[in-house]
């Protein structure tokens, strides 16, 4: 079904008897930020001009203050009723500079919109999907207590106690109720994601963690549209649950001792309707050798590629041994111990030959996570990196000595690891990464960190306080 246009989104304004719009775009961080509307400055013109109502300077990574008027473009086939705001709707929108003609180098959406288009100067259609998993918990008590440099955090707690969600931990793969408690919250975000923001949702269903986790898969579509949805999802998600009396948590690894939550990317290439990465000679896998090289780019890149999938501090929590979060620059074939799996259910399957990359997480900026993962591949297409031989072990079970012997490199340990290694590869991103961006990108990360490094944890209490 082809998207609206600015016409068709007007009249379904009218019909569906919205006054006030929310202009939504993503910051550099990733954040999902909004501009509200009335629906009296929302015309034809305003589709193809733009409308000038942003404040770049507010918005952190955009713009300084002596540079900060910004101008928003919708993109009128993410148009979308609100369910929990009464006369309200959304779009999408794109963030250009002052007259509406170029964009905003510092805007994710375009390094991705970049991404795309060097994608299609070398022959090939990008497709591409997401597995995103997150917790549902009953309610989380964090005090803060403000102080002269900013915010104190006394305490920041999980409140378990009552929570409906309460199994044995890494026991609650696949559970049907009443100890699949979210089940309620599922089919409700199912129905608002399909009927009001049009996401074809394929699956649901209880993931390895006790503490209420729930992972939603929907279908693949191209990396701008892709990214949109995942936004949109995290947004339904979190007024979903709040209706409900719940609150939805996307961090890494909010639980200590049970699994955390990934974002695993699925990703093929196509070309001339046929998929690149489908060769049914192949013995091993009915991967391709464009397929190999696309895996061997991102091997090779994938400790820089980590800066934009895994940007958090939180991130580097849940990549450890032990928990199903991948931590070695390997792949295999349906090996969920490796950084890029290739999924082999069914032999033939010319569609769904893909790669899966299994390291990324759900605080990333989709926009930039993608951008960076396509790049990392096609530049192993571009110069033929051979990611070496697949693993098909339990990579985790192998003895560091083995590790070591077969050259398998580790993600980094933490983000000022991540960091430090984009600013020493990132020539393959030039071609749609503006320097700009990843220099914001990366001093806006720098501080995230150094301010976090800062503050101690109740664990430090714990393990600590006697000494």
């Amino acid at each position: 079904m082809a998207a609206p246009g600015a016409e068709e989104v007007l009249t379904r304004i009218r019909r569906d008897g919205v006054e006030w719009i929310n202009l939504q775009f993503t910051d550099l961080l990733g954040y999902f930020r909004q501009v509200t509307i009335h629906k009296r400055l929302l015309d034809a013109e305003a589709f193809e001009e733009g409308l000038g109502k942003l404040d770049g300077s507010s918005v952190r990574g955009f713009a300084g203050i002596q540079e900060s008027d910004l101008v928003l473009k919708p993109v009128p086939g993410t148009y979308a009723k609100l369910p929990w705001a009464e006369r309200a709707a959304r779009l999408i929108s794109r963030v250009y500079k002052p007259g509406g003609r170029e964009r905003l180098p510092r805007d994710p959406a375009y390094a991705l919109e970049r991404a795309v288009s060097y994608a299609a100067e070398a022959g090939f259609e990008v497709k591409i999907s997401a597995e995103l998993e997150f917790h549902v918990f009953k309610d989380i008590s964090v005090k803060l207590e403000p102080y002269e440099s900013g915010v104190r955090i006394e305490s920041a707690e999980i409140l378990r106690e009552g929570n409906p969600f309460f199994l044995r931990q890494k026991e609650a793969y696949f559970t049907v109720e009443p100890y699949n408690s979210v089940m309620e919250f599922e089919v409700k975000l199912g129905r608002v994601l399909e009927e009001y923001f049009g996401i074809p949702v394929e699956v649901f269903h209880h993931e390895v963690s006790a503490g209420g986790q729930v992972e939603v898969n929907w279908r693949y579509s191209d990396p701008i549209t892709t990214a949109d949805r995942l936004q949109t999802i995290k947004y339904a998600a979190r007024n979903v649950a709040r209706e409900l009396g719940y609150v939805a948590v996307f961090l890494p690894k909010p639980i200590p001792s049970d699994n955390g939550n990934g974002l695993h990317v699925h990703l093929s290439l196509w070309s001339g309707g046929r998929n690149t990465f489908y060769d049914p000679s192949d013995s091993y896998a009915e991967l391709s050798q464009v397929g190999r090289y696309f895996i061997g780019g991102l091997l090779e890149h994938g400790r820089a590629v980590a800066a934009f999938t895994n940007p958090t501090v939180n991130s580097y929590r849940r990549l450890i041994p032990g928990f199903e979060a991948p931590v070695y620059l390997v792949w295999g074939k349906a090996n969920r111990s490796a950084a890029v799996r290739v999924p082999f259910y069914f032999p033939g399957d010319e569609k769904g030959r893909r790669i899966e990359f299994r390291s990324p997480d759900p605080t990333a900026n989709p926009y930039l996570a993608f951008t960076a993962i396509i790049m990392a591949g096609l530049d192993g297409v571009k110069k033929k990196i051979d990611p070496g031989d697949p693993i098909d072990e339990n990579v985790y079970a192998m003895g560091e000595a083995k590790r070591r012997a077969l050259g398998i490199k580790s993600l980094p340990r933490s983000l000022d690891e991540a960091l430090d290694e984009l600013e020493s590869d990132n020539e393959w991103l030039k071609p749609a990464v503006d320097r700009e961006l990843l220099e914001e990108y990366i001093e806006l990360k720098r501080e995230e960190a150094r301010s976090l490094a800062a503050y101690a944890s109740a664990a430090e209490y714990a393990f600590y306080l006697s000494l």
